[in-house]
């Protein structure tokens, strides 16, 4: 994290988890412990202080408060997240909607606008969005 930007990377990924979770203003219980999952087992999060979820969360919520808020979270995002971890931050993402097997239109268009944000290939995302609807299956 540098003095410029107020997000690390990590910070970035985290962000984008909240933001997709908290888009149709119900942050499901199974969305919440898949994040936590995720910053507590991914390489990507292995120097990260989990405490800083909170506060991230927080400036994930004001700007949803703003009116042009979005834009100016995805433009935080953008500052604090290196190119190659776009595609990264779409797949956590992914797996953050999927992870209650249910799908808003909200969300989904959360994720829609993640994808068009940062520039991930359609075919990309197509692969990406596959492999979360198959981790998160049910018998």
């Amino acid at each position: 994290m540098s003095e410029t930007s107020p997000m690390s990377p990590q910070d970035a990924l985290v962000a984008v988890m909240v933001a997709c979770s908290a888009s149709d203003e119900n942050m499901r219980t199974a969305e919440l412990v898949a994040i936590t999952r995720m910053v507590n087992h991914m390489p990507i999060f292995a120097t990260y202080d989990p405490d800083r979820i909170q506060r991230t969360s927080r400036i994930v919520f004001d700007l949803f408060e703003e009116e042009d808020g979005l834009d100016a979270l995805f433009g935080l995002i953008r500052e604090a997240l290196p190119e190659h971890l776009y595609e990264t931050a779409y797949a956590l993402a992914c797996d953050v909607v999927t992870a209650d097997g249910r799908h808003s239109q909200v969300e989904l268009r959360m994720l829609e606008e993640v994808r068009e944000e940062l520039k991930v290939d359609r075919l990309h995302a197509a692969a990406i969005e596959w492999g979360a609807r198959v981790r998160h299956m049910v018998v």
